[in-house]
């Protein structure tokens, strides 16, 4: 016999026992458990205080929050993150600290090129709907290398070796558009890449614009500035 696929709802309602003999267990840490809940967020507060935590860390004031053995202990019964981050994979952009951000605080997503394929899309929305982040977050940056592999394998009329391949078919429709604007195309294809994986985001996921809709979730496009280390948005 095949076995019944689990909703949400089945595991809730034949976790009665379970509840029942966790209840003990329960009441022997309930500090640790009404400390993980935070108050809630808006879609505007999330976004400011990723903005302010870039500030303290271009400028030199990271204050290193929640990332303790105590805050590890303390998110162990369960995390509340205020934002969701969809960036690169590049090691140069790592999110807790260019937002000076803590454990518990971001529910992080990177791969490169920052983007939005359907394993990602489900992990997106999997926060939205388990966790109620008011905050998505597309993170490109300056000098991308999937960007840069994409618009050589445009101009050379050649292949990206190996899966490599994969992400320059992803990027290719989204960068040779772009390729003959003023400027530095590398630039201009990370900014295009961003706004269209924040497109695809609200477009391809109905538990995201429906979200969006009622404006309880803000979905916003930025760019990492290896340089200085700033955080703008693009819009």
């Amino acid at each position: 016999m095949n076995p019944s696929p689990l909703s949400r709802r089945s595991l809730l309602a034949t976790g009665g026992a379970v509840v029942v003999a966790a209840t003990a267990t329960a009441a022997a840490r309930p500090a640790v458990a009404a400390e993980t809940k935070r108050p809630p967020v808006t879609p505007d507060e999330a976004l400011r205080r990723l903005l302010h935590g870039n500030h303290r860390f271009v400028t030199g004031h990271s204050r290193h929050p929640h990332q303790s053995l105590n805050d590890l202990r303390r998110l162990a019964a369960g995390q509340h993150p205020f934002a969701i981050l969809l960036g690169c994979a590049d090691s140069r952009v790592a999110p807790e600290l260019l937002f000076d951000q803590g454990l518990g605080d971001l529910f992080d997503n990177r791969v490169a090129g920052n983007i939005v394929d359907d394993l990602v899309l489900g992990s997106v929305e999997f926060a939205v709907e388990e966790f109620h982040s008011p905050l998505i977050v597309v993170l490109g940056h300056e000098r991308c290398g999937a960007i840069t592999a994409t618009i050589d394998a445009i101009r050379s009329g050649g292949t990206a070796p190996g899966h490599i391949g994969t992400i320059v078919d992803s990027l290719r429709p989204i960068v040779q558009p772009v390729l003959g604007q003023p400027g530095d195309p590398v630039d201009n294809s990370v900014r295009a890449n961003v706004r269209a994986q924040v497109r695809n985001m609200i477009e391809r996921s109905p538990i995201i614009a429906e979200r969006v809709h009622e404006r309880a979730l803000r979905v916003v496009g930025a760019r990492y500035d290896l340089d200085t280390g700033h955080v703008t948005l693009v819009n």
